[in-house]
């Protein structure tokens, strides 16, 4: 296997340093970061090259040791929308070769890129610096349309096509599971030797169980309060109305637990949703909740954890999931989930053990099933349990070691058809 030093990752749409829960930063910049952290702890240097979003940013900045965020000057600071940013993929893709043009010779040995506008820039660099690329889908185009939320847009015609054509560039595909793997295979005809499975993780030493009763003091809720979290970024495809929805019908079958119900929604506007910021606190007026429904703009990964560790369940109703970070990370803390039966939610989750998955998005049906341990005390216990068992199996450091071995096959591979 071919010895890697030096690796160039490419996020152009979002910075790893962005805080995740609003506008597009998410769980790829947790996966960017995390990654990045646990290469550079196994002597990997990597520079991630990123678009600059403000004039203050400077041009390098040091996350850690051995890792470097570049911001790339590609079009307006401000202002651009994600489906703006390809008529800037000449002039981003132009500033990192320059960047590179400036090192010695062979100075990377691997080009990760992360979403289809980074992989557009990975292909690029890859043919130039004769090193293998090894691309991250993330999120899918044709996997989204094909399970639209309500109201929200259909990803237009020139991300499929460039995601095909990322497809059919990359040295290697990692998916983050099984069933991402057969939708890069049966949607966008990857070969299946080129796809390579491995689970994001979770920092288990910021996500972990802290004390309830002490947590919940700090933030406000009574130590007895039934809390119903969703924590990420408001938009149709994450579906935080129907959680809203679904409180809305829990109530209504029994309104007696409204003095104890709190529903803290951690995050902020993104995507559609930034057309109507202020819908999901019309809708939770609308629906007679706003006195339980807790708006809470997002916070820092450590205070994300204390969110975790404070809630009784944690919802993820989302349309879809590649993987679901938000799932993984609250089970470390704990607190079992109730996720929508979608992507990567069924690796994640385990049904019935460390959480439940809901078939559909049908407010009644998602009522039954927080309904279920928020009355039955030995149900709630046993998921418990099973989210700290079911976490365990998700690690940052496993999924480095995995990634650094994917990029020394594909090096060496790559060598030897040259030679």
């Amino acid at each position: 296997m071919q010895r890697i030093r030096r690796v160039a990752m490419v996020s152009l749409h979002t910075s790893p340093l962005d805080q995740p829960g609003t506008g597009d930063a998410g769980g790829m910049n947790v996966y960017v970061i995390e990654l990045a952290k646990r290469l550079a702890r196994q002597g990997i240097e990597v520079d991630i090259f990123t678009r600059a979003t403000n004039s203050a940013l400077q041009p390098l900045v040091e996350a850690c040791d051995g890792v470097t965020v570049r911001h790339i000057h590609a079009g307006p600071f401000e202002g651009l929308t994600k489906d703006e940013l390809p008529g800037q993929l000449c002039v981003f893709a132009r500033e990192v070769l320059r960047a590179e043009a400036a090192q010695p010779l062979g100075h990377y040995d691997a080009v990760h890129s992360h979403y289809w506008l980074s992989g557009q820039v990975g292909a690029l660099a890859r043919d130039r610096w004769g090193v293998p690329l090894v691309h991250s889908m993330h999120t899918m185009a044709k996997v989204k349309n094909a399970a639209l939320a309500e109201g929200d847009n259909p990803e237009p015609s020139a991300r499929l096509i460039g995601e095909e054509q990322v497809v059919e560039a990359a040295d290697v595909l990692i998916a983050n599971t099984e069933l991402e793997a057969r939708q890069l295979v049966e949607l966008y005809d990857a070969e299946p030797d080129r796809v390579q499975v491995i689970h994001p993780g979770v920092d288990l030493s910021v996500f972990r169980p802290l004390d309830q009763g002490e947590v919940r003091a700090s933030l406000g809720l009574a130590p007895d309060a039934h809390v119903l979290l969703f924590a990420g970024r408001i938009q149709p495809l994450k579906a935080p109305d129907v959680l809203l929805r679904a409180v809305a019908a829990l109530l209504e079958r029994d309104p007696g637990l409204r003095p104890r119900l709190v529903v803290p929604v951690v995050g902020g506007p993104s995507g559609s949703g930034l057309d109507r910021p202020e819908s999901l606190a019309a809708l939770a007026a609308e629906l007679r909740i706003d006195d339980v429904v807790r708006f809470v703009p997002p916070v820092s990964q450590a205070e994300l954890a204390r969110w975790y560790a404070a809630a009784t369940l944690v919802a993820v109703p989302s349309y879809n999931e590649s993987f679901g970070l938000v799932a993984a990370e609250a089970q470390a803390a704990g607190t079992p989930v109730v996720a929508a039966a979608v992507g990567g939610l069924t690796t994640v989750v385990r049904d019935d053990h460390s959480g439940l998955l809901v078939e559909g998005h049908d407010p009644g049906a998602w009522a039954s099933a927080l309904a279920r341990p928020l009355t039955d005390p030995e149900l709630l216990v046993r998921l418990q349990a099973g989210a700290l068992e079911q976490a365990r199996q998700f690690s940052w450091e496993a999924t480095a070691a995995q990634t650094l071995a994917v990029y020394e096959r594909a090096h060496s591979l790559m060598r030897e058809s040259v030679s």
